[in-house]
């Protein structure tokens, strides 16, 4: 069966001390032959460091990166080692870009930023930062960004995939598992085809060395940094590994370490749960306005009588047929902003009783959705020719290689968990936890990184976001042990900074500014103005540059 990326109505997807480089040598960004899962890599070989010596002496040749971008707004390319165990062996590029601040007297130094994927383009993200930050932190960094190994302009991977080869969410139904089992081993089979050599390397861990070797190139002793969603556990995975290099890390909507990655998949749909149970309590309260029912149950009820109903028969809108699997689908992420959610069943009601019925008001989500990417952000991407399937084939090389302990080699194990996972979250559970192409990955090249360290960090999160969900970001909060957290309570939308909140606003900018965590771990309340602004900053279904918008699965 195919299904659209955006279904009408509802089928929505919301969808992150080498130098200066004489003064401390980036040999530690190699791991040994059988580096701890859980500690900085052991230093290399003599013969390792002098060879990553030579990677931190480039001179990055800085230009305008677009002929219409602003000249501040500057691009290069940089060379790093495919293998850090054998730095002197094949070499990949990474692309990155900055905007340099304009008071040079007050720079503290650089603040690297990541928005989100695995899989997703940065590049454009200084120009998004020199937009949203206030000026008081801006005097402070040059703003640094990047492309990830493996994605945009950095050496881009691809696995040649289709198109329908790409839809990679898919509910578990028995008399189609056998077609979804040989989808994932075909996937598995053409990304080894196609980009074997590099999949073991295309790993969070070494995106990690990348960032410290840049540190280095930059002649910088240590590294600010925001990142958001994945971007989260890529800073994480720094601080890890380079502790004593890590200065202000602010991690926006976070991944819990401990759960990469099948168990981030299945969040959301543990995390869909509650927030669906609260939206029949919010529509049940507003029966008079969208006429679903007088109790949480009976909302309940008319919501699970539409997916009966489009199981059976297919629910037309606007000349599209809507499946119920697509209504769950398209439910998982809307259930998050119960206004949103309302609405969405109200026309979906419509069109299931035969009376003429409109898509507009949920599509505003995707149409506003975004992780604040401005109109050029696609732009270099578009110009690299990367791989129409690149967004797909990276998150795969990371989302397998990161961690290949936690999948499972045996279909049946998937069976299982999709049919027991649909009775105990029956909106999404089949789709979070049937088989993906993972289960015929290769074996990752190092531990998956335990992250248990004191580094100081601030820690912002949303109660109610759709990509991860909160006691994701508590988890975080706990294994980062000098950290301190910022709860927006009754906060909707995926990605906090920037909301127009000022109590979560602030928090962030004084961190940035002067280094000060919260005494203590505090919460905020959300305004509807701060949560319009915050669902704003969701990343959306398509990677800044993605030529082909309905390709495009959901990301972290």
């Amino acid at each position: 069966m195919r299904r659209r990326r955006l279904a009408p109505l509802v089928a929505v997807s919301l969808t992150a001390a080498l130098a200066p480089a004489l003064a401390a040598s980036p040999a530690t960004a190699a791991p040994a032959a059988a580096p701890s899962a859980g500690t900085p890599s052991a230093v290399s070989p003599p013969a390792a460091k002098s060879a990553l010596d030579r990677y931190a002496k480039q001179k990055p040749d800085w230009k305008r990166c677009e002929a219409d971008s602003p000249a501040a707004y500057q691009c290069a390319t940089v060379k790093v080692p495919l293998d850090y165990r054998k730095p002197g062996g094949k070499r990949i590029d990474l692309a990155i870009s900055r905007i340099r601040t304009a008071e040079p007297g007050k720079r503290r130094g650089i603040l690297l930023s990541n928005p989100g994927g695995p899989g997703g383009e940065g590049l454009w993200m200084p120009m998004m930062m020199k937009e949203e930050l206030p000026a008081s932190v801006l005097k402070s960094y040059d703003l640094v960004g990047f492309d990830p190994r493996g994605v945009g302009r950095s050496s881009p991977v691809s696995c040649n995939l289709t198109p329908e080869q790409e839809n990679w969410l898919r509910p578990y139904k028995a008399e189609t598992y056998a077609k979804d089992v040989a989808w994932a081993r075909t996937v598995a089979d053409k990304c080894r085809k196609k980009m074997g050599d590099r999949l073991p390397h295309i790993t969070t861990r070494n995106t990690a060395r990348d960032l410290d070797l840049v540190r280095a190139i930059l002649g910088e002793k240590k590294i600010s940094y925001f990142g958001y969603s994945y971007g989260t556990y890529l800073g994480a995975v720094y601080a890890q590994l380079f502790p004593a290099r890590a200065d202000r890390f602010v991690l926006d909507s976070a991944v819990d370490p401990q759960r990469a990655w099948r168990g981030m998949i299945q969040w959301w749909a543990e995390g869909a749960e509650p927030a669906f149970d609260r939206w029949t309590e919010w529509a049940a309260a507003r029966s008079k306005t969208y006429g679903l029912g007088g109790t949480p149950k009976k909302v309940d009820r008319t919501f699970w009588n539409l997916v009966a109903q489009a199981d059976e028969d297919p629910i037309e809108v606007d000349g599209q047929p809507t499946t119920g699997d697509e209504i769950r689908d398209g439910m998982r992420a809307l259930a998050f902003t119960p206004k949103y959610a309302s609405e969405a069943v109200v026309e979906l009601k419509k069109a299931a009783a035969g009376k003429p019925a409109s898509a507009k008001k949920p599509a505003r989500i995707t149409e506003g959705g975004g992780s604040g990417a401005p109109e050029w952000a696609g732009k270099a991407a578009l110009a690299a020719e990367t791989p129409a399937d690149n967004g797909t084939a990276s998150f795969w090389a990371v989302v397998c290689g990161d961690n290949s302990a936690a999948w499972s080699r045996d279909p049946e194990t998937y069976r299982r968990d999709a049919i027991e996972d649909k009775g105990r979250y029956p909106l999404y559970g089949d789709f979070a936890s049937s088989i993906k192409p993972c289960a015929f990955w290769g074996k990752s090249a190092e531990p998956v990184t335990v992250v248990k360290n004191k580094v100081g960090s601030l820690v912002v999160q949303n109660e109610w976001d759709s990509q991860t969900p909160l006691p994701s970001g508590q988890a975080l909060h706990a294994q980062l042990k000098g950290s301190k957290m910022v709860t927006v309570l009754g906060g909707e939308g995926h990605g906090v900074y920037p909301s127009g909140n000022a109590c979560t606003d602030g928090a962030v900018n004084r961190y940035l500014a002067t280094g000060k965590l919260p005494a203590k771990d505090a919460t905020c309340r959300a305004t509807a103005e701060s949560n319009a602004q915050a669902r704003q900053n969701q990343k959306p279904d398509v990677l800044p540059g993605s030529p082909v918008p309905e390709r495009a699965p959901n990301r972290f």
